[in-house]
């Protein structure tokens, strides 16, 4: 691990001294940058791949409507039913989850790197290169007890807060109006209800606040990994709007059914 980080290290410098003609002290949080975004190209086939198992899922939800009229007096039918539905049609409904999943290794890995004093047995040099006048290896608190909030360090942390803000109400209300136009279809009040439909309609209400999790995130750990997480949610926000734009409207779904 101490090899693989010491090498991890040495492309961050490697790749800040490219960018050092054109961003100067901060060529190492371009890096970073720079690094979160060829990421996000790697996963964005996994992307592409959980926008049409969404779409395909929204699909299917008159059909589901129908296999909830025709066994509503036996969960177990139900149940069965649905699965034979997704497996015939090839919809996971894990799907979703794979893009998230494969960046965790990349954030921290970002975040071990800048929360340690040594790699490799020698002195980690990256913790002095700084974003504005904010140490990478630094963190929020750091920002407020070294000029406060609007010291020096402060507003690095605000510009990035802002960022975030921006990202998370624009997630809010395209969730917000992307749940609405497919709604989870209720079950018949003397029927069974889908497999799964409980904690669906829970995730529905929890949804669109997760964007806002991300202002947490940024204020505890490490600021090249904060970097790395408004860089991240940034491009997810783009993505996710155009992956997302032809997703089926509840006027289709009704009209299906």
């Amino acid at each position: 691990m101490s090899t693989f980080m010491s090498v991890f290290a040495s492309l961050v410098e490697h790749i800040a001294d490219l960018l050092d003609p054109i961003f100067h002290a901060s060529a190492t949080a371009a890096a970073i940058v720079l690094f979160t975004a060829f990421v996000r190209l790697l996963v964005h086939p996994l992307s592409r791949a959980s926008a049409r198992g969404q779409r395909q899922r929204a699909k299917l939800q008159p059909r589901i409507a129908e296999l909830r009229k025709k066994h509503k007096k036996s969960p177990e039918k139900l149940q069965k039913a649905i699965m034979e539905l997704h497996k015939e049609e090839k919809v996971s409904p894990l799907s979703g989850c794979l893009p998230s999943l494969f960046q965790l290794p990349a954030f921290f890995l970002l975040y071990h790197l800048f929360s340690n004093g040594s790699i490799g047995g020698e002195p980690n040099a990256l913790l002095g290169h700084t974003l504005g006048a904010a140490p990478l290896g630094g963190r929020f608190k750091d920002a407020l007890a070294d000029g406060g909030l609007f010291g020096a360090q402060g507003v690095v942390y605000l510009v990035l807060f802002a960022i975030v803000a921006t990202v998370a109400s624009f997630n809010f209300a395209r969730t917000k109006r992307q749940m609405a136009a497919q709604p989870m279809l209720p079950a018949a009040a003397d029927g069974p209800q889908a497999p799964g439909a409980g904690a669906m309609a829970s995730m529905t209400k929890i949804m669109p606040l997760m964007s806002f999790m991300t202002l947490f995130t940024v204020g505890f750990v490490p600021l090249a990994a904060a970097l790395y997480v408004v860089t991240s949610t940034t491009w997810s926000a783009v993505e996710r709007a155009v992956l997302y734009r032809d997703m089926p409207s509840a006027a289709a779904l009704a009209t299906a059914a």
